[in-house]
């Protein structure tokens, strides 16, 4: 049978082909002849195998398809799942990014790396101006407890959970896509009693192998 590449993940070692019937077929690397590109649209016979397609190899554009149309599915196009991520995979630059680029981005999926790296950092600075505020107001305060008590040191502490709620909604709604379940399930982890239990869960959930109906598994990072 007679396909088209759709995908190729280099990192978890699979891939789809789109065939002339119109079903997606899944490969491995070992199921490609040595003569064919992982290139997106390239051509490809295959022999398909409940799903899979087995021993691929190169296939010609058909003769009736016009030059330009051929040299296009000949040209090494990259996948986009293939190229560099858009930024570094380090856990500050996640932090860095959900609450500047995507703190709004409810589509797509985002893997476990991705979800705890969040948190990692929302914790440190929480405490970290936590703690700013209890010193602050302890010198407001004159250290002591006859002095008039203020608690206006927690306002940075105050204004960082408030600024940072929509980003984490965010992506917890992306790491829901990626473990295969609705962004709806985002309400339980803001639930009383199992909210924390829930943000747990979900962050330790594997990633859905493959493509799922939030599209392909990030690339870049393993976890």
């Amino acid at each position: 049978m007679r396909g088209t590449e759709f995908h190729y993940d280099e990192g978890q070692d699979f891939g789809y082909i789109n065939g002339v019937d119109g079903k997606r077929y899944i490969f491995a690397r070992e199921d490609l002849s040595q003569d064919v590109a992982l290139v997106r649209g390239a051509l490809v016979e295959f022999r398909p195998d409940d799903g899979t397609a087995r021993d691929i190899v190169a296939a010609s554009p058909a003769g009736d398809m016009s030059p330009s149309r051929a040299g296009q599915l000949r040209q090494p196009v990259r996948f986009a799942e293939d190229r560099p991520a858009a930024g570094s995979t380090g856990l500050w630059a996640y932090f860095q990014r959900a609450v500047s680029e995507d703190y709004h981005n409810f589509s797509g999926r985002a893997r476990r790396k991705e979800f705890w790296a969040f948190w990692l950092f929302w914790a440190i600075m929480f405490v970290a101006l936590f703690g700013f505020g209890i010193l602050l107001n302890l010198a407001i305060n004159g250290f002591g407890y006859d002095a008039g008590r203020t608690e206006i040191g927690f306002v940075p502490a105050l204004f960082f959970v408030l600024l940072t709620i929509l980003p984490s909604i965010a992506l917890t709604v992306r790491r829901l896509h990626d473990i295969g379940l609705s962004g709806w399930l985002v309400l339980f982890c803001y639930a009383p009693a199992v909210g924390g239990l829930a943000v747990l869960v979900f962050g330790l959930i594997p990633s859905q192998v493959g493509e799922n109906p939030w599209g392909a598994v990030p690339a870049g990072v393993k976890i």
